[in-house]
């Protein structure tokens, strides 16, 4: 005990220290500019958020309320904070939530088909767009084969594959109980080699996900890219940044894609976030029933653009303005975008991203998808953005975004690459090059190139702590499991037959020599 403590003690001690040097350290590039709060009362914003997250485990994952209630979602609204609202009410006519604060004004969210459940602006019974009716153009799933499809093939598991160790794995991802795993799912180059799912929950269940569709986010960006629309090194071209002299204007896409945009803003992850300060942006973006795009966009700088890494929502926010803008600048319609040139040709059909009241998607982590849509994702980066033949992200864009970011080097942080987390620090028992997708809530999507792995966990919010035990134990497992690949490590540079590399692709390769050679800062 006594070693323990002493143990425990010289962690702490250490994760101050670096706490107060990341302070330090954005400190001295802070700028002169001022730090205006989200407007509004904190417990409203709370009951728009758990208006929206009762809406979509009710009428998306097909949760019972008061399950939901008690377990769903607690980032937008936290499990304390329900306590002080309205018990949710449940309009299955209207596909609708509303809860209603001590002073009477109530919050709403709506379920609208192809674009999720949505929050009404405070006040407002409408949308401030019109839904649309978004269709996949894939067959039923039952009838193609895995992993266009949703058929699996009869044959046993291969002989390299230990399958005792296969089966422990997935065993230990669902202890211990507390930990309401939802979804387990495992490929090895490609294939599906297990899952597993939680009572109630099938292959084909949407849960939620949250964060991990930023890396969506990256996804759809990345398509831009390969299309010519943008490139990674450019001045973002936000409208509400081009009045000239504006030190905005010199925030890259790469510096957003990285979370280093230097805007300024509250975040929980902050090394220096006050709990009992205003209520953060970070979760304003969710819960504001607000244009998000312009209200990120509106967003002073804090420090000079990719010199300090935080991962703070106005970032990816920003990226989907840019989706928007290229897609609809190009003729093409911007609610099916993500379904016309993502989903559909991955076998994705379960994958619906929310959107704001100005029918902006909320890619930075309202999204909802089942574990074996995600596996998808997941394969389309452990096969270098090739899927079926078909190149669908630029060569080089799967190191790009799983290299770490020059800002976060700075920091000492190796742990952040573009809208994907890296495990340069060891927090999973895999190797260091295995890099991931990440939502609140222990919702995870890994791929690990060395081992030809994509392992997927979901699971409702409450048990995320009691979770991380047994899924650290089965990625050891599964790590024991499976061989290693042959090549340690794919290199994307090369041209595989798929569109030859251009000057797009020798952009992003410049990008990645960067991000990996020249740290910013001191």
């Amino acid at each position: 005990m006594a070693i323990l403590a002493v143990l425990t003690g010289t962690a702490a001690a250490v994760q101050a220290r670096t706490k107060d040097a990341l302070i330090a350290r954005a400190k001295s590039f802070e700028l002169d500019t001022p730090y205006v709060p989200p407007p509004g009362d904190p417990l409203t914003h709370h009951a728009a958020g758990f208006a929206k997250v009762m809406c979509s485990a009710v009428f998306m994952t097909g949760l019972a309320p008061d399950f939901a209630a008690g377990n769903v979602g607690f980032f937008t609204a936290p499990y304390g904070q329900r306590a002080k609202l309205g018990k949710p009410v449940i309009d299955r006519a209207n596909k609708a939530v509303h809860v209603t604060l001590p002073n009477g004004v109530t919050r709403t969210a709506k379920y609208l088909g192809s674009q999720g459940c949505v929050t009404f602006p405070i006040g407002q019974s409408a949308m401030n767009f019109k839904p649309v009716a978004v269709k996949s153009r894939l067959p039923d799933p039952a009838t193609q084969l895995w992993p266009m499809g949703d058929m699996l093939p009869q044959d046993p598991l291969p002989t390299e594959i230990d399958a005792e160790k296969l089966k422990a794995a997935v065993n230990a991802a669902f202890q211990p109980a507390e930990g309401l795993t939802a979804a387990f799912v495992v490929t090895w180059k490609g294939r599906l080699i297990a899952e597993r799912y939680a009572e109630g929950v099938t292959a084909q269940t949407p849960l939620e996900s949250w964060s991990m569709g930023k890396s969506i986010t990256a996804t759809l960006f990345g398509i831009l890219v390969k299309d010519g629309v943008y490139d990674l090194d450019q001045p973002a071209p936000i409208p509400e940044w081009q009045t000239p002299g504006d030190p905005r204007a010199k925030i890259r896409i790469a510096d957003l894609l990285h979370m280093s945009s230097g805007l300024r803003s509250k975040a929980p992850q902050d090394p220096d976030y006050d709990p009992t300060g205003p209520y953060p942006d970070h979760v304003y973006l969710y819960t504001g029933g607000i244009d998000s795009f312009h209200y990120a966009a509106t967003r002073p700088l804090q420090w000079p653009p990719n010199t300090v890494g935080r991962y703070r929502n106005t970032d990816p926010v920003l990226i989907n303005y840019l989706i928007r803008l290229g897609v609809e600048k190009s003729g093409d319609e911007y609610l099916s975008f993500p379904q016309r040139v993502l989903f559909d040709k991955l076998g994705i059909r379960t994958m619906v991203i929310e959107t704001d009241p100005f029918g902006n998607f909320l890619g930075q982590g309202y999204e909802v998808g089942s574990g074996r849509d995600w596996a998808r994702l997941g394969n389309l980066y452990l096969q270098g953005g090739v899927w079926n033949g078909e190149r669908i992200l630029p060569q080089g864009y799967t190191t790009f975004v799983s290299t770490l970011a020059p800002a976060w080097a700075a920091d000492n942080r190796p742990i952040y690459g573009a809208f994907f987390w890296l495990n340069g620090d060891g927090q999973y028992p895999v190797p260091r090059d295995a890099y991931y997708m990440a939502g609140a809530g222990g919702q995870t999507t890994l791929i690990i190139p060395s081992h030809d792995l994509v392992v997927v966990r979901l699971g409702h919010y409450r048990g995320e702590s009691y979770a991380a035990s047994g899924f650290s134990k089965a990625l050891a497992l599964l790590i024991e499991a499976v061989p290693k690949a042959q090549k340690a490590r794919a290199q994307e540079f090369d041209n595989r037959g798929h569109n030859g590399p251009g000057e797009q692709s020798k952009n992003i390769e410049n990008r990645v020599n960067e991000a990996i050679g020249s740290p910013v800062g001191k």
